[in-house]
C-alpha cells in the first residue's frame, strides 16, 4: 500500500511530541497523517487516550496505520486490541513502547490502567515495534517480549536512547523507511 491508500494515525505519548520530533514532522510530511490530539497530554489517563483513537479511527474513510510513541505504543496498542472495527486497522508501527514498571518513568504520573489493561494477546493486525537497547524506560528484552506477545516484527533501533528529538531522532529518515517498508507489505 501506499501512503495515499491509508489514513495514517500519529499518536504521541507523555507530554506529547514537540516541533523537532519525527512525529510532529511525519505528521506534516505525510499527506494522510494526522495526530490524535489527547485531553491531557502530561496526566495520561489510558481510558481516554483509547477512546480518543477509537473515535479517530471511527471517522476513518481508508485502512487506518496506527503511528505511536512511547506510551502513545501503548495506547496505539490497546485500541486495536478493543476496536470494534478491527478490520479498518492496516497496520501498527509502534516506537519504544515502555514498560509501565520501568524505574525510570514518572512515578505517580502514569495511570496504572496502562499496564492492567495492555493487550495480552496478538493483536492481529500487521506491525512492527521499533526499540533502542539502551532506553531508560524499557529493557531491551521487554521490548522483544512485547513484539511476540502482540504477534508484530521487531526492529533493533541500536543504542538510539527514546527514539525522539532528545536522543537525535528529530526528522528520524531511517524510521521513515522502515515504516514504508511496512506500507509495502501490505495488500491493497
Amino acid at each position: 500500500m501506499r501512503v495515499s491508500d491509508l489514513d495514517i494515525l500519529i499518536i504521541p505519548g507523555l507530554g506529547g511530541s514537540g516541533p523537532d520530533h519525527w512525529q510532529s514532522r511525519w505528521a506534516q510530511k505525510l499527506s494522510t497523517a494526522r495526530v490524535v490530539e489527547q485531553a491531557d497530554w502530561l496526566r495520561p489517563a489510558r481510558d481516554a487516550w483509547v477512546a480518543s483513537i477509537l473515535r479517530e479511527i471511527d471517522v476513518c474513510a481508508r485502512p487506518v496505520a496506527l503511528v505511536g510513541h512511547s506510551l502513545g505504543s501503548i495506547a496505539a496498542a490497546s485500541a486495536i486490541a478493543e476496536s470494534p472495527a478491527r478490520e479498518k486497522i492496516a497496520a501498527a508501527f509502534l516506537v519504544a513502547p515502555p514498560d509501565p514498571d520501568s524505574k525510570g518513568l514518572p512515578q505517580g504520573l502514569i495511570d496504572p490502567a496502562f499496564k492492567e489493561k495492555a493487550p495480552q494477546a496478538a493483536l492481529g493486525a500487521p506491525g512492527v515495534i521499533v526499540a533502542s537497547r539502551n532506553d531508560a524506560y524499557a529493557d531491551y528484552g521487554f521490548s522483544q517480549n512485547l513484539a511476540r506477545l502482540w504477534g508484530l516484527d521487531f526492529a533493533d533501533a541500536g543504542e538510539s536512547g527514546h527514539i525522539n528529538a532528545e536522543s537525535g531522532h528529530g526528522p528520524w529518515p531511517e524510521g521513515l523507511m522502515r515504516l514504508a517498508g511496512l506500507f509495502s507489505r501490505l495488500s491493497p
